[in-house]
């Protein structure tokens, strides 16, 4: 079981979406298509065709860096972050 952390920005434009939960997937991208389940379209937030992480969307396993396919196995942390600019 992994405790998904999902950015600030996603739960306003989501029902019901927390930040934080727990999940049995497998992999990245098996934990994305498990919210796209309960919560279409955030999968396209997330993600673009490729499929692939979108540019600005960074996510870290325990604490490294990871892309869709890393395995999550004995992972306790996964985090989806939102890189923020500005200027």
């Amino acid at each position: 079981m992994v405790d998904l952390h999902l950015p600030g920005t996603l739960p306003p434009l989501f029902v019901d979406l927390p930040r934080g939960r727990d999940d049995a997937a497998a992999r990245v991208d098996e934990a994305i298509d498990r919210l796209e389940e309960r919560w279409p379209g955030l999968r396209d937030r997330l993600c673009e065709a490729g499929p692939s992480l979108r540019p600005h969307i960074h996510v870290y396993v325990d604490g490294e860096r990871a892309g869709l396919h890393t395995e999550l196995g004995g992972a306790r942390r996964l985090d989806v972050i939102a890189a923020i600019s500005g200027g």
